[in-house]
């Protein structure tokens, strides 16, 4: 015989434990509103995060006190009785064995193209679009060459720029490029 619950139902220990999150809570949430203190913003915002952690005991109270009758469960978690003939079970039948060969189909199928090459790569990706065979992917290297330039004269050159009566005056600068 199932006992039977009453009041507070079966978790009773989540239960007080989110009655206790929620005092303390507000507790610190109302000494950071009420008491002049300089930390009073940590005090809100720790009061306020207490509160919100309390929800996750209150979920797994309500979550544990759910009731479903055993009927009901039986179908949802693959408890069918193998006494229940008819063209359901015939039906239900068809559709799981079809729905592992789909699962195992796609499994395999990406096994098989997870082996060619890594999906991160835009090689691997450019060569299953093509349709042709695989090559192996190259690695590419890319040399830059970077050096200090001096200027040829001592004066600096300046850029004279006017803007609505207002000379801006900025340094010349060189830059230099490499072929790739």
């Amino acid at each position: 015989m199932e006992p039977e619950y009453r009041g507070l139902g079966r978790c009773v220990c989540c239960f007080w434990l989110a009655v206790a999150f929620d005092v303390f809570g507000l507790l610190v949430l109302l000494l950071g509103v009420f008491v002049n203190v300089f930390f009073y913003d940590l005090l809100i915002y720790a009061g306020a995060i207490v509160i919100f952690l309390s929800l996750i005991w209150w979920v797994f109270w309500y979550s544990g006190n759910i009731e479903v009758p055993p009927a009901e469960l039986e179908d949802d978690v693959g408890l069918l009785k193998k006494d229940q003939g008819g063209a359901l079970s015939g039906i239900s039948g068809a559709v799981r064995r079809l729905s592992s060969r789909l699962s195992s189909g796609i499994r395999t199928s990406l096994r098989r193209n997870n082996g060619a090459a890594p999906s991160g790569t835009r090689t691997g990706r450019t060569q299953r679009s093509t349709g042709g065979p695989t090559a192996a992917p190259r690695a590419e290297h890319l040399e830059v060459a970077m050096a200090t330039i001096t200027p040829q004269e001592d004066t600096p050159h300046y850029a004279v720029s006017s803007v609505e009566g207002c000379d801006v005056e900025m340094p010349h600068t060189a830059t230099e490029t490499s072929p790739t």
